[in-house]
C-alpha cells in the first residue's frame, strides 16, 4: 500500500506544484498568468487522453508491470518538463507527464481494493488516494518553497526523483497480484455504455471542477486579495494539504457506510465552502482556514466516486476506475479554464470561487439526477 501510495504523493506534487509556482512559470516563460494556468489544462488533459487509452489498450497487460512501466512514462514526462525550452514545450511536456496519471490510479486503486478485506474496500483506495492528499502537506509545499527560490524547474526535479524512488518501491514491494482479473480491450470499453458509469463520470466532471477553479490561482489570491507575503504561501498549501488528508480519511469511512450518501455529503460541503471563500479570502486567516476546508471537501469526494465506479462498471472495472482520474482532470482542465476567464474579464481573484461554488451546485442537480435514475432501473 505505501509502495502505491509513493506513486500518487509523485503524481499530486507534479499535479498541484504547478499551481503554486504559476505566477513563477508566468514570469520566466513571459506569458501571464492565465496565459500560463494552460499548463495546467495541459496536464490534465493528458490525464483525459491517457486515462482510457491506457486502461482499455493495456487490459491484458500484467497490473504489476503495468504499474512500473506507468511510473517510468510519469517520470521521463516531468524530466522533460525540467529542460523544456520553451513554453510551448513546457506545455506538450505537461501533457505528456499527464498521459500514465489516470491509468496508474486507476490500477493501483483496484490492486487495493482487490486486496483489502470484505468491507473495507473504500478505505483501501483512500489508502492509495492518501498519497495524492500527503503531497499537498509536504511534496507541494517543499516543492513550491524550492521552485520559489531556486527557480521552478528544480520542483519537477523533485519529482522526477519521486518517480525513480516509485518505480523502485513498487519493483521491491509490491507483489504479482496474480489473483487480479485481466480482461480485454473490448471488455473494459464496455464500461462506457453503461449509464450510470457515464453519469457518475459527468458529477465527478462538474462538481469537482470548483475546486480547482480557485486552486490554481491560490497563489496571487493569498498576496493580491489576502494581503499575504509570498513566502508564507507554502504554508498555506500544506493547509490544504493537511485538508486533504482529512477529508480523504473521513470520505472513505464514509463510502464504506453508503457510497451516495458520501458523495453527496462532499458535494454540499463544497458549495458551501467555495461560496463562502469570496468572503474568506480577503483575510490571511480566514483564507487559510478557507483552503483547509476546500481541500477537505475535495479529498473527500474522490473515494465515494472511485468505489462507485468500481461498483457500477460490472466487469469494466480497470476502465472505469482510470476514467474517474480522467473525469477529475477534465475538472482540472474546466476549473482553470474558468477561473481564468473570469480573472482576465477583470472580475477579480475572488470570482473563480464564485464560479467553483456554481460548479458544486451543478454537480449536487446531476448528482440526484445519477440517483434518481438509478433507482428507477433498478428490478423491483
Amino acid at each position: 500500500m505505501l509502495a502505491l501510495a509513493l506513486g500518487g504523493f509523485g503524481i499530486g506534487t507534479t499535479e498541484f506544484v504547478t499551481m503554486g509556482l504559476l505566477p513563477d512559470i508566468a514570469s520566466a516563460m513571459g506569458v501571464s498568468e492565465p496565459t500560463a494556468g494552460h499548463a495546467v489544462s495541459a496536464y490534465a488533459l493528458g490525464v483525459v487522453v491517457g486515462a482510457p487509452l491506457i486502461a482499455a489498450l493495456c487490459a491484458r497487460v500484467p497490473r504489476k508491470r503495468l504499474l512500473i512501466v506507468l511510473m517510468v512514462a510519469f517520470t521521463i514526462g516531468n524530466v522533460l518538463t525540467v529542460i523544456a525550452p520553451s513554453f510551448e514545450t513546457l506545455v506538450v511536456a505537461r501533457f505528456l507527464a499527464g498521459l500514465p496519471h489516470g491509468a496508474y490510479f486507476g490500477v493501483a486503486s483496484l490492486a487495493a481494493a482487490t486486496l483489502a478485506p470484505v468491507g473495507q474496500r473504500a478505505k483501501a483506495v483512500a489508502a492509495v488516494m492518501l498519497g495524492l492528499s500527503a503531497a499537498n502537506v509536504v511534496g507541494v509545499p517543499s516543492a513550491t518553497w524550492l521552485g520559489q527560490h531556486l527557480g521552478w524547474r528544480n520542483a519537477f526535479v523533485v519529482v522526477a526523483v519521486i518517480g525513480l524512488a516509485t518505480v523502485a518501491a513498487l519493483i521491491r514491494y509490491v507483489p504479482e497480484l496474480t489473483g487480479f482479473r485481466t480482461t480485454n480491450p473490448m471488455t473494459e470499453l464496455g464500461a462506457l455504455r453503461r449509464p450510470q458509469v457515464l453519469l457518475t463520470l459527468l458529477v465527478g466532471a462538474v462538481g469537482f471542477g470548483g475546486m480547482f477553479a480557485v486552486y490554481t490561482y491560490i497563489t496571487t489570491t493569498l498576496t493580491d486579495v489576502s494581503g499575504m507575503q509570498a513566502g508564507l504561501v507554502p504554508l498555506v498549501l500544506a493547509l490544504f494539504g493537511v485538508g486533504m488528508v482529512v477529508g480523504n480519511i473521513i470520505g472513505g469511512v464514509l463510502a464504506d457506510r453508503g457510497v451516495d450518501l458520501a458523495i453527496f455529503a462532499a458535494l454540499v460541503a463544497m458549495v458551501v465552502i467555495l461560496a463562502g471563500f469570496i468572503a474568506a479570502a480577503h483575510n490571511p486567516y480566514t483564507a487559510g482556514l478557507g483552503a483547509f476546508f476546500i481541500g477537505a471537501s475535495g479529498a473527500a469526494l474522490a473515494p465515494g466516486l472511485q468505489t462507485r465506479l468500481m461498483d457500477v462498471a460490472a466487469d469494466a472495472q480497470t476502465l472505469a476506475a482510470a476514467l474517474n482520474h480522467a473525469a477529475l482532470n477534465i475538472a482540472n482542465a474546466a476549473g482553470a479554464w474558468l477561473g481564468g476567464l473570469v480573472i482576465a474579464a477583470g472580475l477579480g481573484y475572488t470570482a473563480p470561487a464564485t464560479v467553483g461554488a456554481g460548479l458544486a451546485v451543478l454537480g449536487v442537480v446531476l448528482f440526484t439526477f445519477t440517483v434518481w435514475t438509478s433507482r428507477r432501473t433498478q428490478p423491483s
